[in-house]
């Protein structure tokens, strides 16, 4: 069995609050009474690993993985991402599928470049009525854009969607479209601007069924790049990193109503560093979560899409994390087995390199960065060195640069040092360039060699996979 994180489940999950209550789908159904049956006997349901997985840009079988070094996730479409775009872990994730309430990252993200958030929000007849998942909001209500976001994100509203959906929309709007649509509009323009390639929206909350079935759709490469930049924005990350929180809303009549709002999140507060982003359940999508942690080692993205429980969706996003945290380490890339004396203090010798105008000399050299070390993904592959020496000819002074190491991992230059003469080696004078004549005029006699061999000292141990 591959590396899965042993994150206490539930023995029953019910479906989240945006998909149809007592409405519980024969698949979904059968797959939770699966869960539990497995749970139960202590056997992990569903979870597997996959050849066809890809690591790093390559697949499981290309890379020659062994099973417990890999990814044991139940999810049939994952992806793990970083904030510079760094693809660590995918699974399917171009394939299309329903996306549910992960719908309302991008509601948020065009809500936020498009008003300020103190723009008042009113909660129409249509946003009071949606129903499922809700913010518990009611017709006449008013609030601040940044308090329906809230609303948005943290219970996953519903009818907090539609209100902020049709607040803005109706300045967006351009002849005979409704505001709704222009601001869906305004969704579907803004995924292609991302540049996201196969991702659909046809409502502002991602109900899929009954009036609101239609294309709607993504995938999760997509979801990902929607997440990591929404998390660029100060006020999204705040909103999704809190939990649970409490609001103040306006009335029809008025008066001032706090609304309480439980997160949706199961993994806040309790995984190391998490801090968001989005939950999303239907029948047709199953169970959905997108997540951001952020550690010492970096921040990460991940999405899985169709999980087949809530507590599955939870425990393989942990799974996703601790398997990539676990393999991103920083490693030193300079140990050699002996040190020289440069600058006034000891440095390591990392190479000898030979001074062409000698038939026998070599100059002692260091490297100008005896600390060297670069944070790796290990799993990518082992990492490789190539020396390069330069020609010397004439007085080498020490501190000149007399060759470069390049490390690599899996093709990509991952850090580059320069090779520095340790010390002053001169040339030979007018008379010593008369004995190197003779000597290599015998040492070609004789086949021996002219110039004396360079030689590197370093040794970058390989990175084992774990």
């Amino acid at each position: 069995m591959g590396f899965r994180l042993g994150y206490a489940r539930k023995a029953a999950a019910s479906l989240e609050k945006d998909a149809r209550p007592r409405h519980l789908s024969p698949r979904i159904g059968s797959a939770a009474v699966a869960l539990i049956c497995a749970l139960s006997i202590g056997v992990p349901a569903f979870a597997d690993v996959q050849q066809t997985d890809v690591v790093a840009g390559k697949t499981v079988e290309e890379r020659g993985l062994a099973q417990d070094q890999c990814l044991d996730i139940s999810t049939p479409r994952a992806i793990v991402v970083d904030a510079n775009g760094e693809t660590y872990f995918e699974r399917a994730a171009d394939e299309p599928c329903k996306i549910a309430s992960l719908t309302k990252i991008m509601t948020a993200i065009v809500a936020l470049e498009n008003a300020s958030l103190d723009t008042q929000i009113t909660v129409d007849n249509e946003a009071a009525t949606v129903g499922q998942s809700s913010a518990g909001l009611l017709e006449g209500d008013t609030m601040d854009l940044e308090t329906a976001l809230y609303a948005l994100l943290v219970p996953s509203g519903n009818d907090a969607a539609i209100a902020i959906a049709n607040t803005l929309g109706a300045s967006m709007a351009s002849d005979g479209q409704g505001a709704q649509e222009a601001f869906v509009a305004a969704m579907n323009a803004k995924a292609e601007e991302l540049g996201c390639t196969d991702t659909v929206f046809d409502n502002p909350h991602g109900l899929d069924y009954d009036q609101w079935a239609g294309d709607a759709h993504s995938i999760a490469r997509d979801v990902a790049i929607m997440v990591a930049y929404a998390m660029q924005n100060e006020t999204f990350r705040s909103v999704v990193g809190g939990g649970s929180t409490t609001v103040t809303v306006t009335g029809a009549n008025g008066v001032a109503r706090t609304i309480a709002l439980e997160s949706t999140d199961e993994l806040m507060g309790s995984y190391e560093g998490l801090c968001g982003v989005k939950t999303g359940t239907t029948d047709d999508a199953g169970y959905c979560f997108a997540g951001a942690c952020s550690r010492d080692e970096g921040e990460l993205y991940t999405v899985v899409l169709g999980a087949p429980s809530s507590d599955e969706r939870f425990s393989d996003t942990a799974a996703m994390l601790d398997w990539t945290y676990d393999a991103i380490r920083t490693v030193s890339l300079i140990s050699t087995p002996s040190t020289v004396e440069y600058q006034g203090g000891d440095s390591p010798l990392a190479a000898s390199v030979a001074q062409s105008d000698w038939p026998d000399s070599t100059v002692p050299a260091t490297v100008s960065d005896p600390s060297l070390s670069v944070e790796l993904f290990t799993l990518a592959g082992a990492v490789s060195q190539e020396v390069s020496f330069e020609t010397l000819e004439g007085d080498v002074r020490a501190g000149d640069v007399v060759g470069s190491l390049t490390f690599t991992q899996d093709g990509q230059t991952v850090a580059e040092c320069d090779l520095v003469a340790a010390q002053d080696a001169p040339a030979p004078d007018f008379f010593q360039k008369i004995g190197v004549w003779w000597d290599r005029l015998f040492r070609n006699m004789q086949g021996q060699p002219t110039v004396a061999q360079s030689e590197c000292y370093n040794n970058t141990a390989e990175l084992s996979d774990r």
